[in-house]
């Protein structure tokens, strides 16, 4: 059996907690099974970059590390990646900063990866390169010699092409992609624009799955990711997550709970959804102390000034709603900026009779399946899902909502207030059978799947992609 090498950002290596997020344990399980590694960034920072890997094994998976100098960190994480293309992906290019700095630390750090990870690669290895962070790692590979299967995935939006072309040297990042064998989307809508680009920007052609420029042809492919649904089924019932349960049960006082779980981060619109709770409040004054909107939304890449400035608006927010709608004895709004264990989350999702999931744009977002996943299925809450989250052409049964759209998410939360139980429950099971049907495993399956059966003989033939400059 080939080795499953995976090549992320960051590794998230196996602990006891059982805290570890979908992707996380569905890649581990990949990995113990073909004695694959995964490599990334430790997280931590040296004074200067020697290349030096850091070996563990922890419960039977392979982790290879490599520091990376401050310089790096803030040109590749924090600039090209978090400060260029996330905004950019997510349709913000009003936020995206174009630096050559950025794009030099990107493309260095990538070089630096290909550099470390090479020599460990055996022929038969297949390569599994994850998200927005190592786009043109693929053909670094390639530069180095590598004839390997090599796939990657894209964990975010690919941007329609009228936004894509403002990112300086847009084709040259685009034709690494053609490196690849496999190169994945999260919906129809992400491929169709990436195909698109090809298309229109390059001169490529498209034929189903296969996508071609200049002699090369990859496949191209929809796969959206899932959640381990039966593991956060189970986590949902555990004593962990019932001590939740009957602690936020207990808190809220016969209130109805409506949850939100996010990052703090622009791209989930959070600014965007307590306005629009706070529309449903004036609309609804009969609603008035018996909900309480709890937004979970732990801190993320605190040194972006658009992440402190996200941040500074909704401590803003929170104060005016609930220093509008307040009683002595009620306060519509429990804004918490910290994050919990799965198993907690799970009891939270289970005491909420509404999740809110309102991104503005989102590759998948997994919450929303978590939060079916953890409902009681003889009282099922009701799920609010924006049409703009990747989630959304899975899950038709939730109540959808244009984000942007104060009233109809004011509308949308009045309805799953009095929705009945009949329609509650049937709204849920259409769901709860997608989540489980393609669930995390469905969707290593489905990649990998197309990965391993690419030809080894065309692989041998592979011809040497010019990029331009």
């Amino acid at each position: 059996m080939s080795r499953l090498i995976v090549i992320s950002n960051r590794v998230s290596r196996p602990n006891k907690s059982g805290n570890q997020g979908g992707l996380a344990v569905a890649l581990a399980q990949a990995l113990r099974e073909s004695r694959g590694i995964w490599v990334g960034w430790s997280g931590e920072v040296t004074e200067n970059f020697t290349g030096h890997i850091g070996f563990s094994e922890d419960e039977g998976v392979k982790t290879a590390t490599i520091d990376l100098e401050e310089q790096d960190v803030d040109e590749y994480y924090n600039g090209y990646a978090n400060k260029t293309l996330w905004p950019l992906f997510h349709f913000r290019i009003d936020l995206a900063e174009y630096a050559r700095d950025f794009e030099g630390g990107y493309n260095r750090v990538n070089k630096r990866f290909a550099d470390t990870t090479s020599p460990l690669i055996e022929p038969e290895d297949i390569i599994w390169v994850q998200d927005y962070h190592m786009i043109p790692l693929g053909q670094m590979l390639r530069d180095k010699g590598l004839q390997n299967r090599i796939g990657f995935f894209l964990h975010i939006p690919w941007p329609p092409t009228r936004l894509l072309v403002s990112l300086p040297h847009h084709t040259k990042l685009v034709q690494t992609l053609f490196a690849y064998d496999v190169v994945g989307f999260h919906t129809e809508e992400w491929l169709e624009s990436f195909r698109h680009y090809v298309e229109r920007e390059m001169g490529g052609s498209v034929n189903g799955d296969f996508v071609t420029l200049n002699g090369r042809t990859i496949q191209a492919i929809a796969c959206p990711i899932g959640i381990n649904a039966q593991e956060f089924a189970k986590a949902a019932v555990s004593d962990t997550a019932n001590t939740m349960f009957e602690q936020v049960r207990r808190s809220l006082q016969h209130r109805a709970l409506i949850v939100g779980v996010d990052r703090l981060d622009y791209s989930k619109g959070l600014e965007e959804r307590f306005n629009g709770y706070a529309r449903f409040l004036k609309d609804h004054p009969e609603h008035h102390r018996n909900v309480v909107l709890t937004q979970i939304a732990p801190p993320s890449r605190g040194e972006v000034e658009s992440y402190q400035h996200i941040r500074a608006t909704l401590d803003a927010l929170a104060g005016r709603i609930n220093g509008e709608y307040s009683d002595v004895d009620w306060s519509p709004v429990r804004y918490v900026n910290q994050g919990y264990p799965r198993d907690k989350l799970a009891g939270i999702y289970r005491a909420a009779q509404i999740g809110l999931v309102t991104p503005l744009r989102d590759g998948m977002n997994l919450v929303a399946k978590e939060y079916v996943a953890a409902q009681d299925p003889e009282d099922p809450g009701v799920l609010i899902l924006s049409r703009f989250a990747g989630a959304a052409t899975q899950l038709k049964d939730a109540l959808l909502i244009n984000p942007y759209s104060p009233e109809e998410m004011s509308d949308a939360i009045n309805r799953a207030l009095s929705m009945p139980l009949d329609e509650r429950k049937r709204r849920w099971k259409s769901m709860m059978k997608c989540v489980e049907e393609q669930d995390i495993s469905w969707w290593r399956q489905c990649f990998t799947d197309r990965l391993m059966a690419v030809r080894r003989e065309d692989e041998a033939q592979k011809p040497q992609i010019e990029v331009a400059e």
